[in-house]
């Protein structure tokens, strides 16, 4: 936690309202997110109870299962959900914009600029909690694999048509959660809790309703006995005025409402299907409600300024997803080769510099955190003197003297490496040449000058501009290249199989409770 976080949280618990964290939005927030809350039995995650989901507030679905232990019902209510899901998912196909990229032709070995595809747009979908981002990943997992009995006539169980692809897309959305940056799908206490800081400890956080409390308390409610309300209130059956956001359910429910309502639908009892259904029903729309309220507060933020670059890598995942279903190619595999797995694990790497670097240079405050850390100063230049870099072709290498303010002071030494962003965009290499005096640097701009003799205007401070300088990049680069799968060395299992149709998942216990 950052000095500016734990400062932001003592000012929310003093004053009793939430503080703020960022001063923009630093994820895109789509103009028709799908908000899906899920609820599973307790103790069995694989079981569902039920989904409340839509991008309308005024008209949600809700879909129950009245029994998680019968597959058929199970599998009824995996069908529902695809058919209101996949509409959704499926929407943004086909309106698509030609990107010019480079590739490698097979033949030459040269690169060359190819015409490609790329969808205008993606389908959003928020879950209340992490927890429901698990849960997500965990229906596709289990969704994906099944044999519909068009595939598989013997098929003890045959799944509904639509719900391998279903698993598919669910799969891709829950791969695509853990890209640092990436909003295709995102939790509303993420979200809240990278815009705002509240009184209580970040696990505490992780209830939506408490979450809220702090950040829109009721008038003349201070956020911790809002918070408190949210988390322990009951009613006089006992039951919390403000239930979990899911995945799992609070225990006095389970115990005095719904094992009762499961055990008359087991025996047959006409109605206890709909009562399962209202019980469910009580406990999702708090949650879904709650969920567009977070919206609401979200959008009163402006959006930052790379965001939207964030969002097109979005739509260039979700363009390739929908390019590898039109091929008919296999489910995602369970598990990654070893290349695979590197490649995934260097990009999410990659993506979380660029997110880090991303954020400060959008917002002044998340600046001001890496400010405190001696990650970044701001500086006004005093002196500008022309040079020219030694060599066949000599190119423009000015020396900027600039003074620090007086709360920074970054550690640098001569040879150092800082980075400002230039007024035209893009961004600006320095070398540290020298520090005549505490907080006074000399520095020689090696980038960001345009090509010719003399550098384009713009691109060298004036005396009297003032910058903001970082000791990070703004554009950090990966690593080095990875081999093909192909050429997977034996130390590293060697080359993967051939991708085919994995056969159909086996009975585990996530299919029994």
């Amino acid at each position: 936690m950052s000095l500016i976080d734990a400062l932001a949280r003592m000012e929310a618990a003093a004053t009793g309202a939430a503080r703020p964290l960022a001063t923009v939005r630093h994820r895109h927030l789509a103009a028709r997110p799908l908000v899906l809350v899920p609820l599973t039995t307790a103790g069995e995650t694989g079981a569902p109870l039920g989904a409340m989901l839509g991008t309308d507030r005024a008209a949600p679905e809700l879909f129950t299962v009245p029994q998680p232990r019968d597959r058929d019902l199970r599998f009824t209510f995996l069908e529902r959900l695809a058919e209101a899901l996949l509409p959704h998912l499926e929407s943004c196909q086909d309106e698509v914009e030609f990107v010019e990229r480079k590739e490698t032709d097979p033949d030459t070995g040269k690169r060359v600029t190819v015409q490609a595809e790329l969808c205008t747009d993606a389908p959003q979908v928020l879950v209340p909690t992490g927890p429901g981002i698990d849960v997500v990943r965990l229906l596709g997992r289990s969704m994906r694999f099944r044999r519909t009995a068009e595939e598989d006539p013997e098929a003890p169980h045959p799944a509904p048509p639509r719900v391998p692809l279903l698993g598919r897309w669910l799969t891709h959305y829950a791969e695509r959660a853990r890209v640092p940056g990436s909003s295709l799908l995102l939790s509303m206490t993420d979200l809240l809790t990278r815009h705002w800081a509240t009184g209580q400890s970040r696990l505490e956080d992780q209830h939506l309703g408490a979450l809220l409390a702090w950040i829109a308390p009721p008038d003349g409610i201070p956020g911790a006995e809002a918070a408190r309300r949210a988390e322990l209130a009951r009613d006089e059956h006992g039951q919390l005025l403000v239930p979990p956001a899911g995945p799992a359910t609070d225990p006095a429910f389970d115990n005095r409402l719904l094992a009762p309502a499961l055990a008359r639908h087991d025996k047959g009892v006409p109605g206890a299907a709909e009562e399962v259904h209202e019980l469910i029903a009580s406990q999702l729309r708090p949650t879904w409600e709650a969920m567009w309220q977070g919206v609401d507060l979200l959008r009163s933020l402006p959006e930052g300024a790379h965001t939207a670059d964030r969002w097109r890598r979005d739509r260039q995942s979700y363009t390739h997803h929908r390019d590898r279903l039109r091929s008919a190619e296999p489910p995602q595999p369970r598990r990654d080769d070893a290349v695979t797995a590197a490649r995934k694990l260097a990009m999410r790497e990659q993506r979380q510099a660029e997110l880090d670097a991303q954020e400060a240079l959008d917002d002044p405050l998340v600046m001001a955190v890496r400010r405190l850390a001696g990650e970044a100063f701001a500086a006004r230049a005093a002196h500008v003197e022309p040079a020219v870099s030694e060599g066949k072709r000599p190119t423009p290498r000015p020396l900027v003297t600039v003074r620090a303010e007086e709360h920074d002071r970054p550690l640098l030494a001569e040879g150092d490496a800082v980075y400002r962003a230039l007024p035209e965009g893009g961004g600006q290499r320095a070398e540290v040449v020298g520090a005549p005096e505490p907080g006074v640097y000399v520095l020689r701009l090696v980038n960001g000058m345009g090509r010719g003799k003399e550098p384009a205007p713009g691109t060298v401070p004036e005396p009297g501009d003032r910058d903001c300088w970082t000791l990070f990049e703004h554009a950090p680069r990966g690593g080095p290249a990875l081999p093909e799968p192909e050429e997977t060395p034996w130390t590293h299992g060697g080359p993967p199989p051939e991708a085919t149709a994995e056969p159909p998942d086996p009975t585990t216990p996530e299919d029994l409770l």
